[in-house]
C-alpha cells in the first residue's frame, strides 16, 4: 500500500474517532458562548487608533503637545516659613483646537482649611493613632495652608477673571486661544509652608535640633494642566495621593534665599560666581573631572559652622531649564553638598548629593555613587539621560521626584550608626526617585490617571539597576550576596496575588481608586515587566522593545495602549493575553501536575482502537500501519511490554524501513519510556509551563512550554513525553518565575505536606 493511501486512512481513521465521541455525548447542546478566550486581540479595550497615535504604539503624523514657559521670582521667608512667587507663563496651544480658557493646577490648596480631602476617607476609630495624626484628625490643625492668589493678569497689565475649584483654577482668556497661537499672563501667589515630618505632604521643612530648617520645595507654584487629544483638559483634582499631568517648557527661575543658604535646584546655575565662594568654585571644577568618588563642595564642617549664623541677608540664584515638565528646588544652611561626574554616552553629567550632617556618614558613603550608578542603568535600559545633573537630597521621611532631583530617606542614629535595612532602603530610595527623571519626567505619563505608568515602569527599571548597582559596588554589598530588592522577582509579589479579591483591583485602575496602592501600582506592574523580560520574551527582545517605547515616547505623552503597542510592535510578540490578564483583572497563576501516566508501544490493537473500530464496522486489514499505546495497569497491559523495544514494534520498523533512507536511521532517536502528563490550570493567568523533569540517573531537562499552550483550553492540557531514561520527577516552575500563589500542585509525586514539628526540622536540616 502505498504511503498516500496511508495517510488518507489516517485521515479516516481520526475523523471516525471524533465522530465516534461527539456521538457518546448527550444530545442536548450547550448554548453558544460570547467569546472570553484569554487569547483574543485587545479590540474591545484599546482605543482606535488614529494620526495622533498609530496602531504601532508610535505618535502618529499629526501627535502634538502643548507648551507652557515660565519665568519666575521665588523668594523664601526661612524666619516665617513662607514662600511668595511672581510667574509669567507663556502658554503655545499646539493643538487643532481653539481653547476657549485655560486651566492651572494649584495643588498646595489639598492643605487649605477648606479642603475637601479629609472628607472622601472613610475610617472607624482606630485603637491607636500617631500623635500628630490626631491632632489633624481630632483637634483641627493650626496650620494655615494653601495658595493665596493675589493677581492675575495679561500681558498688558489687564486683571483676567479666574475661578478657583478647589485645586484647579481656570483662567479666562479675552479671546479664544487659536491654533498656533501663545497667550502670556501672570500670577503673583504666596503660601505657608508646611513642616512635612508633622503634617506630611510630598515638600515642605524639617527643624533640625539647632533650630535651622531644611527646605524641599515642590508644587510650589501654580502649574499648567495638560490638554491633549485622549481627554482635552486633564483638569483632574488632586486629593493628595495621585500625582501630576504636566506640559513641558523652559524655566528661568531666580530663588532668592538667606545668604548662608546651600542651594540647589532644577536646571543649570546661571551664575555660580556670584553664589559660590572662589573656593567653592575649585572643588566644582575638581568635581567636573572626578568620575570614581564625589568631590565636596560644602564640607559637613562648613555645613555645620554655617548653621550658627541664621543670616539676615540676602542671597538670589538663578537657574535655567529646557524641556522640563516641572521644577524643585532645596535649601538650607545646614546642607552638606557633594558632586562627581559620570558619563553618559558621550556627554557628561554631574551627580550630585545634598544632605544635613544628620545624614552621615551613610550619605557621603554612598549617596552620590547611587545616583551615578542609576543614571547608567537607566540610560541603558531606555536613553542616554538628556539633562545636565541628577540631585539627591536627604529630607527625613520623604521619598519623591521631579525634574532634576528627588528627595530621599535614610538616616543614620544620632551616633552614626545604621542597620543594613537602612543602608539599602536608602539606596532603594534614591535609585527609585533619580529614576523617575525617566519615567514619568521624560517618558511624561498621565500620572494622575495612570499611576502604574510611572511607579510601575519605573520600579521595574530600578530592579534592573539595583542588580546591577551589586555587580559595580560589590564592596556596599554583604559578601557572597546579591542586592536585596524587595521588588521585581515574580515569588515577592505572590501574597498579594493570592489576596481577598474583594481588597484588589486591577492595575488599570486610577491610582486614587485602588486598594493595596504600592503593591497595585509599584509591586504588580513592575513584576510583570520582569516576567516579560526573563520568562516570557527574553531579555534580548524585551529590552530592545522597551527601549523603543521609551525612544518613542521622550519628551511626549504616552497612554497605556502606546506602550503595550509599542512592547508588542518592537518584539513581534503578542502579548494581548498577558497585557489582560495582569493589567485589566485581578486573576492570579497557579499551574501545577494534575496526572502523570506511563505507556508502552506496541503493534497490537488497543480497546480504544477495537470499540472505534466496531463503531464503524472496520476490520483490521482497513487501518494503517498504526503504532499503538498501552497504559500500564490497564487491561490491555502485560507485562512483557517492560522490556520490550522499538524493534520490536513490526508496524514501525516496516514504516522505517520502507520511508527512511538507510543513512538517515542512526539519527533516529530510540526513546524507551513514554509518559503522559497533564498540566493543570486553576489559576486564570495564561503563562509559560516551566517543567523540570529528574531522571532515573540524576540528570535534568527543563522545558519551558510557551503560554500559547493554553490558547484552546483554560483547564489543562496534557503532553507526552518520550525519553531513553525514566522520568522519577516533574517540577512546575521550580525557580518560582511566574508569582504561582500554589506551589503544592506544583511537583509530581505529589510532595507531602509536613507537619509542624516535621516543617521545623527539615529547616534546621537547610540551616
Amino acid at each position: 500500500m502505498k504511503l498516500t493511501k496511508y495517510f488518507a486512512l489516517v485521515i479516516v481513521f481520526l475523523a471516525a474517532g471524533m465522530t465516534y465521541a461527539q456521538e457518546t455525548e448527550k444530545e442536548q447542546r450547550e448554548p453558544g458562548h460570547y467569546n472570553n478566550n484569554r487569547f483574543k486581540q485587545l479590540y474591545e479595550e484599546f482605543s482606535t487608533p488614529n494620526m495622533f497615535r498609530t496602531a504601532s504604539g508610535a505618535p502618529g503624523p499629526n501627535y502634538y503637545q502643548q507648551q507652557a514657559d515660565y519665568v519666575m521670582d521665588i523668594e523664601l521667608d526661612d524666619k516665617n516659613s513662607k514662600i511668595t512667587g511672581y510667574e509669567t507663563i507663556t502658554y503655545t496651544n499646539n493643538s487643532p483646537d481653539v481653547l476657549e480658557y485655560l486651566w492651572v493646577q494649584l495643588d498646595q490648596n489639598v492643605r487649605s482649611k477648606d479642603s475637601k480631602s479629609p472628607l472622601i476617607e472613610g475610617s472607624g476609630a482606630a485603637p491607636a493613632t500617631m500623635a500628630g495624626s490626631f491632632v489633624g484628625q481630632y483637634m483641627g490643625s493650626p496650620f494655615d495652608g494653601g495658595f493665596n492668589i493675589m493677581e492675575v493678569k495679561n500681558d498688558k497689565g489687564g486683571n483676567l477673571p479666574y475661578t478657583i475649584n478647589q485645586t484647579m483654577m481656570r483662567v479666562e482668556m479675552p479671546k479664544h486661544l487659536k491654533p498656533g497661537e501663545k497667550f502670556v499672563f501672570s500670577i503673583r501667589w504666596w503660601y505657608n509652608i508646611q513642616n512635612h515630618t508633622t503634617d506630611g505632604g510630598r515638600s515642605g521643612y524639617e527643624v533640625f535640633e539647632d533650630g535651622n530648617k531644611g527646605y524641599v520645595i515642590a508644587q510650589f507654584y501654580p502649574r499648567m494642566a495638560v490638554y491633549n487629544d485622549v481627554e482635552g483638559w486633564q483638569n483632574s483634582q488632586f486629593w493628595g495621593r495621585d500625582e501630576f499631568a504636566l506640559p513641558f517648557g523652559n524655566f528661568e527661575v531666580n530663588i532668592t534665599v538667606p545668604a548662608d543658604h546651600t542651594l540647589d535646584a532644577t536646571g543649570t546655575l546661571q551664575n555660580r560666581k556670584e553664589v559660590f565662594t572662589k573656593e567653592m568654585m575649585d572643588r566644582y571644577e575638581r568635581a567636573k573631572k572626578s568620575y570614581d568618588k564625589p568631590v565636596m563642595i560644602v564640607t559637613q564642617q562648613e555645613a555645620e559652622n554655617a548653621s550658627k549664623g541664621f543670616s539676615t541677608a540676602k542671597k538670589t540664584w538663578k537657574f535655567k531649564a529646557e524641556n522640563v515638565r516641572d521644577y524643585g528646588f532645596a535649601t538650607s544652611r545646614r546642607y552638606i553638598w557633594d558632586m562627581m561626574a559620570v558619563k553618559i554616552g558621550n556627554r557628561d553629567v554631574m551627580a550630585v548629593s545634598v544632605y544635613p550632617p544628620e545624614g552621615n556618614p551613610l550619605w557621603e558613603d554612598y549617596s552620590t555613587k547611587v545616583v551615578a550608578s542609576t543614571l547608567k542603568s537607566y540610560s541603558r535600559m531606555t536613553f542616554d539621560y538628556p539633562y545636565p545633573k541628577a540631585i539627591s537630597v536627604h529630607a527625613k521621611g520623604q521619598g519623591m521626584e521631579y525634574p532634576m532631583i528627588c528627595w530621599n530617606y535614610g538616616r543614620p542614629d544620632k551616633d552614626g550608626n545604621y542597620s543594613e535595612r537602612t543602608k539599602y532602603g536608602m539606596m532603594s530610595v534614591i535609585i527609585h526617585e533619580v529614576g523617575h527623571n525617566f519615567f514619568p519626567m521624560i517618558v511624561n505619563s498621565d500620572e494622575r490617571q495612570w499611576t502604574w505608568m510611572d511607579e510601575g515602569l519605573n520600579t521595574f527599571v530600578q530592579y534592573v539597576a539595583e542588580q546591577d548597582f551589586g555587580e559595580w559596588y560589590p564592596e556596599a554589598i554583604a559578601p557572597n550576596q546579591k542586592y536585596p530588592s524587595r521588588r521585581g522577582p515574580a515569588k515577592n509579589i505572590v501574597d498579594y496575588m493570592a489576596g481577598d479579591q474583594a481588597s484588589l483591583a486591577p492595575i488599570m485602575t486610577k491610582g486614587l481608586n485602588t486598594y493595596n496602592f504600592g503593591a497595585n501600582a509599584y509591586s504588580k506592574p513592575a513584576t510583570g515587566l520582569n516576567i516579560l523580560r526573563e520568562t516570557i520574551m527574553g531579555r534580548e527582545l524585551f529590552d530592545y522593545a522597551f527601549r523603543t517605547y521609551a525612544q518613542r515616547w521622550m519628551f511626549k505623552h504616552p497612554t497605556p495602549e502606546d506602550f503595550f503597542r509599542s512592547m508588542e510592535d518592537a518584539s513581534a510578540v503578542d502579548l494581548d493575553w498577558f497585557w489582560r490578564a495582569w493589567f485589566y483583572t485581578t486573576d492570579y497563576t497557579d499551574i501545577g501536575v494534575k496526572e502523570v501516566k506511563k505507556f508502552y508501544v506496541t503493534s497490537k490493537i488497543n480497546k480504544e482502537v477495537r470499540e472505534i473500530m466496531e463503531a464503524r464496522g472496520m476490520t483490521e486489514s482497513d487501518l494503517p500501519p498504526l503504532v499503538y499505546l498501552v497504559e500500564e495497569g490497564s487491561e490491555d497491559f502485560e507485562e512483557s511490554m517492560k522490556t520490550a523495544t522499538l524493534d520490536d514494534v513490526k508496524t514501525l520498523q516496516e514504516y522505517i524501513m520502507d520511508n527512511i533512507p538507510a543513512s538517515e536511521r542512526a539519527n533516529l532517536k530510540k526513546p524507551k519510556y513514554f509518559y503522559e502528563v497533564t498540566f493543570e490550570k486553576p489559576g486564570g493567568i495564561p503563562m509559560p509551563i516551566i517543567a523540570e523533569y529528574t531522571y532515573s540517573d540524576g540528570s535534568t531537562e527543563r522545558i519551558t512550554y510557551p503560554a500559547e499552550i493554553w490558547r484552546k483550553t483554560d483547564k489543562s492540557v496534557g503532553k507526552v513525553i518520550a525519553s531513553d531514561k525514566e522520568i522519577v520527577k516533574i517540577m512546575v516552575d521550580p525557580d518560582e518565575e511566574t508569582a504561582d500563589i500554589d506551589t503544592s500542585n506544583n511537583a509530581w509525586p505529589q510532595r507531602k505536606k509536613l507537619g509542624e514539628f516535621d516543617s521545623f526540622k527539615e529547616n534546621v536540616k537547610g540551616e
